[in-house]
């Protein structure tokens, strides 16, 4: 398979390369085209105010000044001489469940290439001090394995969080729903040294909606979250109640 590897995290982070190794291992053919440096939090955003330049690593790794969407799409749209089989997003430093994936550029490099028709996969290993890269790189060898041999019926769009546990102790594999976090901690507000005041985004809040049957829980229990995305914002369930509130 051809397969389109990018992150968020940049070109440089550990988790792309035991990913493209991994792969690369299964006899797939691998491009890799990346941000040049961390774009954590950059969402879909595209770069329409400046042009983009894509660089080559000595590792064979395409960086582009740009966001994890630039990356997909230019790769797709311009850098590549046919379109990937595959789009793979990570592995993620840190956990994409939630909430997350509204602001996550891990997911939105997946999210771009299913917007371009292309089934796509973002994986994240669910824990900030990120040990086992292994344990996720070989999940997902097997479900590019799996989807070689029986391709999806449908257009994909897959999010998987990874417990960061050696292989053997992982309990299962779960299909999932997004949960819910509580609010933001409050933003941190600090002092430079010209007596400018700074602030910084809070972290994310605590997990809410963290029942059976979220990515939440199962990552918790140590099972592997596989939660199928959508990208249709409409809520249906309020056109009739506007439509209501317009005639009256």
């Amino acid at each position: 398979m051809r397969i389109l590897i990018s992150n968020d995290d940049g070109y440089f982070a550990p988790g792309i390369a035991i990913l493209t190794a991994t792969l690369k291992n299964q006899g797939h053919e691998i491009t890799v085209v990346a941000p040049e440096r961390d774009r954590s939090g950059a969402s879909n955003s595209l770069t329409l105010d400046r042009p983009l330049m894509v660089r080559q690593s000595p590792s064979g790794f395409n960086y582009v000044n740009g966001t994890p969407t630039d990356c997909v799409h230019l790769a797709v749209t311009g850098l590549l001489p046919q379109l990937p089989d595959m789009v793979i997003s990570g592995i993620n430093h840190g956990a994409n469940m939630g909430d997350d994936t509204v602001y996550s550029g891990t997911v939105a490099a997946a999210t771009e290439g299913f917007l371009l028709g292309i089934p796509s996969i973002a994986v994240s290993l669910a824990n900030i001090q990120a040990e086992h890269f292994s344990t996720a790189a070989d999940f997902v060898a097997g479900l590019v394995q799996r989807f070689s041999a029986q391709p999806f019926p449908e257009h994909i769009l897959l999010n998987v969080n990874v417990p960061d546990v050696a292989a053997e102790a992982i309990t299962g594999v779960e299909v999932t729903r997004l949960g819910r976090r509580h609010k933001a901690q409050d933003t941190v507000k600090t002092i430079n040294p010209r007596n400018q005041t700074m602030y910084w985004v809070g972290a994310a809040g605590a997990a809410q909606d963290a029942g059976p049957g979220t990515d939440f829980h199962a990552v918790a229990q140590g099972r592997i979250s596989l939660t199928p995305l959508q990208l249709d914002l409409t809520r249906y369930s309020q056109m009739g109640v506007i439509e209501d509130w317009l005639s009256r």
